[in-house]
């Protein structure tokens, strides 16, 4: 029996010719990835376990985004501890206020993950990196403490489902509308433990953008990881970021799958999911004129520039609704840099939003843009659970920059087609 992506990927790091769903291995990591609320907790366990060094502070990442600008004194403390480890063992790849950027957008955006490797972060987010044909998946902090001391980690072959994406994606549909559709389709426990496995004659329309917002939400589904085939877009991707050489894995023809969904994408309509999981979606024209108090534009999912062309595009030329506030977050300072540079960020406070520096911040409810009981928002990020974005009564709508900056000059959940 042949190998998925995943499987072929796992082999390789563990030294094994063949490995299948359910077999436990021990891999060689590529990098161990941590952030500023895991990295603290992992670095305790490694203090605690007297470990001497890392293994290569040459593979070991440390960004420091969720709470940043450090919102509180205990989000201080939590970046001092980092920041004294990265010096104590001269993490090459750490990233401080200043230089950060929202981990799962950096670390592609300066070549650190390349396809074939092998990845694990302390952030369930790490999935992102399937885009790029590596295996990356999120861990616990003991786990990215032992990686970083030995640089290998335990994995349960995770069984496959396989995702065949078909046509040309319909106007206004982007990677955030296809994972939604996704979730919806098989719930947020469809893919538990499972490898989500993209493939199809859809997946050439895709943009590296579209890719990572997808594989990014692979976990949304309850996936170990989700993971794109290697192709021209991925290559020229990587090809002025990744000097190292690296691997490229192909499925084999009769490699197993635990099951397959077909998503014709020329039929999907923009999609939202309603509070309190991503699984429960619904098409725009089910949805339009609900109520919003704040829209959020960013995060590991939509932060990239294409994410704010869209988004500006659709902005340019209106004012933001007087009912609500807007919050602009690219997501590293390239990003930030690029939207200066091409008038993205002029037209952003012209029309009344807010534009930050790179953070993960409303996301989870840290800071910059948490609300209080019985508001509201619509909002690019990966998660939509009770209390995510402040009091447990208040709501997350998910959805595409598109339908977010359409919502935000509309006053309402609204369609890009709607402007």
């Amino acid at each position: 029996m042949g190998m998925t992506m995943t499987e072929k990927i796992l082999a390789a790091h563990a030294g094994l010719p063949q490995v299948k769903a359910g077999d436990l291995i021990e891999a060689r990591l590529d990098l161990v990835l941590g952030n500023d609320v895991t990295s603290p907790v992992a670095i305790d366990v490694f203090n605690k376990a007297g470990f001497p060094k890392v293994f290569d502070k040459e593979k070991i990442a440390i960004v420091l985004d969720h709470y940043t600008p450090c919102k509180d004194i205990k989000s201080a403390e939590l970046c001092h501890t980092a920041r004294e480890f990265a010096r104590r063992f001269d993490i090459t790849h750490f990233y401080d206020v200043g230089q950060v950027g929202v981990e799962h957008a950096l670390l592609p955006e300066k070549g650190l993950v390349a396809p074939g490797e092998l990845i694990i972060g302390a952030d369930s987010h790490t999935c992102t990196y399937g885009a790029l044909g590596a295996f990356s998946t999120g861990v616990g902090s003991t786990d990215m403490a032992a990686g970083m001391a030995s640089g290998l980690n335990w994995f349960k072959v995770p069984a496959a489902i396989k995702v065949v994406l078909k046509g040309k994606p319909a106007k206004w549909i982007s990677g955030k509308d296809v994972i939604l559709h996704l979730i919806g389709l098989i719930g947020v426990d469809g893919a538990l433990y499972k490898s989500l496995e993209f493939t199809g004659d859809g997946v050439s329309w895709l943009s590296m953008d579209d890719r990572f917002t997808i594989s990014n939400m692979a976990i949304e589904a309850g996936g170990k990881n989700g993971i794109f085939p290697v192709d021209e877009k991925t290559v020229a991707y990587v090809q002025d970021k990744v000097s190292r050489p690296y691997t490229v894995y192909e499925a084999d023809s009769d490699a197993e799958y635990e099951s397959v969904v077909e998503i014709d994408m020329s039929t999907l309509r923009p999609t939202v999911a309603l509070p309190h999981l991503p699984s429960n979606t619904r098409t725009i024209d089910e949805v339009r004129g609900m109520p919003i108090d704040q829209v959020v534009i960013g995060s590991c999912t939509n932060g990239r520039l294409s994410d704010m062309r869209i988004a500006a595009g659709l902005i340019k030329g209106h004012k933001v609704s007087g009912k609500l506030r807007v919050i602009v977050i690219p997501a590293t300072q390239k990003i930030y840099m690029d939207m200066i540079a091409e008038g993205l960020t002029q037209i952003f406070v012209d029309a009344g939003c807010a534009v930050s520096t790179p953070t993960c911040g409303p996301c989870l409810g840290g800071h910059m843009g948490c609300m209080c009981e019985g508001e509201r928002a619509i909002s690019t990020t990966n998660r939509n659970f009770v209390g995510r974005m402040g009091h447990v009564k208040s709501e997350v709508v998910l959805a595409s920059p598109a339908v977010a900056a359409a919502s935000a000059v509309i006053g309402s959940i609204a369609s890009p087609e709607d402007l």
